[in-house]
């Protein structure tokens, strides 16, 4: 299974192709039971019909839609695997009790967790809604869970005192409640007790100074609050405040989750290395969070501009050492797959077709894969192949295999499969006459025909200068015209491009394609890119000095 994966597409359709019990944990944040057009976030084709397909039948027809879904992730959990399903009231008992409880069981059924998403809501008729649930299921009872901590509040930190040294710490009791409960009976310092700890450990206490001898010639235990963890955390999560206007992590998403939310959960039911799965990436928040922490990752959404987000948010902190991840689209850039490198492109067009890519380049006669049976396979990475081609891959598939060759041609079999972007008449001609006059059949594929193909769009900048403000500074204005015959979904923005750094956009999500900057006396490179309804993208770099005037370069 392929993982730091973004994948463009039907979660259901998508889920389905995911082998079994090989995720260790899901978090999904579907879309809320609100029958409300505002969940319709990004307006993409892929979103809006998502969200029609939900509403066709009622709650009835959503948790259907919803169920079927769960199915899938069930299934490809590991047995140690957890699922937390982030809902609101609207529909959080029908989920509970008519997908989570019989797909799960009650009896993996761990927490639901109360999460404070927004201060208050004014609300005359009742209390204000103001919180989400998120259920919390393990598939069996060895679920992997590692208890997380949060800050004491100040009311809390009021209970601890103050020693000599200004550090703050509160007593706790030494004192057992029996011995076959895991008690120690013996005198210490002229107290006799049932103690908690051993006589050794007791010792130890004393000569780290953290025995606190009470007034009434009690012994208890010093915790120091720089040494304590904070409080395990219980089902009522207050401190983890929601994305507001002005968060540093804002990106523009309505209902973008902070990124200590799923810390709190990938911390506590996964490992470095575990794999997590978002089906519902929306604002890309899981796989941003999962990736910092050294998880694989999976992401999948039906919205274009999902995906092209998560993925600029993703490249925004990749660092030297971050893992790489890939974007799987309905349809792939033309330019992108014909110039890449050639092994890449050979190892990647082989696995798309079925088969299986050759790793040795050595002594394999200029064959680049296999399909399951040992048919040969061939990549060229070119146009109008031609008749030399052919040729040279009758001759080798003969060599590699004179047994398969002789057996394809009885079964009227292909002997091979040759793939590239299109083929020559000479070619073409040649693999007819092969199959007419001596029943030997060679494969000519295009790579069109095995993955979808598009023309990336197009883009142009213009920039202008409009004035200067009170303080003498020059306003920049920026227009970017994108042309794609699918439409173009959004433009990003960074507006201090560093090459070695790669895009960093300061702007990630601009419907108009406008902006209007103030620059100062200096040279700028500005990039911008152009996404299409593909998901295609176009990247324009512009050059600039300022002085009293903007030069383009």
């Amino acid at each position: 299974m392929t993982t730091n994966k973004l994948i463009l597409g039907d979660n259901l359709e998508i889920l389905k192709t995911i082998e079994s019990e090989s995720v260790d944990l899901i978090y999904l944040d579907p879309p809320f039971f609100s029958n409300r057009n505002y969940e319709v976030i990004w307006g993409d084709a892929g979103e809006v019909r998502s969200f029609q397909d939900r509403w066709a039948g009622g709650i009835d027809h959503y948790i259907s839609w919803l169920k079927e879904r769960v199915e899938q992730m069930h299934r490809i959990l590991k047995p140690t695997g957890s699922i937390f399903l982030h809902c609101d009231w609207h529909a959080n008992a029908y989920i509970r009790v008519h997908i989570l409880d019989r797909i799960f069981g009650e009896i993996n059924f761990r927490n639901e967790i109360i999460w404070k998403r927004t201060t208050a809501h004014n609300d005359s008729s009742r209390f204000g809604m103001n919180a989400d649930s998120i259920f919390y299921y393990s598939k069996s009872n060895k679920c992997t869970f590692i208890q997380q901590f949060q800050d004491y509040d100040d009311e809390y930190k009021k209970r601890f005192r103050k020693e000599k040294n200004e550090r703050l710490f509160i007593d706790d009791n030494l004192s057992a409640k029996s011995l076959s409960g895991g008690g120690y009976k013996y005198e210490y310092k002229g107290v006799l007790n049932l103690w908690r700890c051993p006589k050794e450990t007791m010792e130890q206490y004393d000569r780290d100074d953290k025995l606190y001898y009470t007034n009434k010639g009690g012994i208890r235990l010093k915790r120091y609050l720089d040494e304590l963890q904070g409080l395990p955390c219980q089902t009522i999560w207050l401190d983890i405040n929601p994305i507001n206007s002005q968060a540093k992590e804002k990106i523009g998403y309505p209902t973008q989750k902070p990124v200590a939310l799923l810390q709190r959960i990938i911390e506590c039911a996964s490992n470095e290395g575990d794999v997590i799965l978002d089906p519902f990436v929306g604002g890309g928040t899981t796989v941003a969070v999962a990736d910092k922490l050294n998880r694989k990752w999976i992401g999948i959404d039906q919205s274009v501009q999902a995906i092209k987000v998560t993925e600029l948010r993703l490249g925004k902190q990749q660092g030297l050492f971050s893992a790489p991840f890939s974007v799987q689209l309905y349809k792939y850039d033309y330019d992108t797959l014909r110039y890449q490198n050639a092994f890449e492109f050979e190892e990647w067009i082989v696995q798309q077709f079925g088969g299986t890519s050759n790793t040795k380049q050595r002594n394999d006669f200029g064959l680049d894969g296999k399909m399951p049976d040992n048919t040969p396979i061939q990549v060229k990475r070119s146009d109008n192949i031609g008749r030399n081609v052919i040729d040279n891959f009758f001759a080798a598939v003969q060599r590699s295999d004179k047994r398969l060759f002789d057996k394809n041609i009885a079964e009227k079999q292909p002997v091979g499969y040759i793939i590239a972007f299109s083929f020559g008449k000479g070619a073409v001609q040649e693999a007819a006459r092969l199959k007419l006059e001596e029943n030997i059949i060679i494969r000519l594929v295009n790579v069109e025909d095995i993955v979808p193909i598009a023309k990336k769009p197009t883009l142009t900048v213009q920039v202008n200068e409009l004035q200067r403000d009170d303080k003498g500074v020059l306003i920049v204005e920026f227009i970017a015209n994108g042309q794609s015959d699918s439409g173009i979904e959004f433009y990003s923005w960074d507006f201090h491009y560093d090459a070695q750094m790669g895009f960093q956009p300061i702007v990630m999500i601009d419907k108009e394609g406008r902006q209007a900057i103030k620059l100062t006396p200096g040279l700028y490179t500005v990039a911008v890119k152009v996404f299409d309804n593909d998901g295609l993208e176009n990247t324009e770099i512009i050059k600039l000095t300022v002085n009293d005037t903007v030069e383009r370069h």
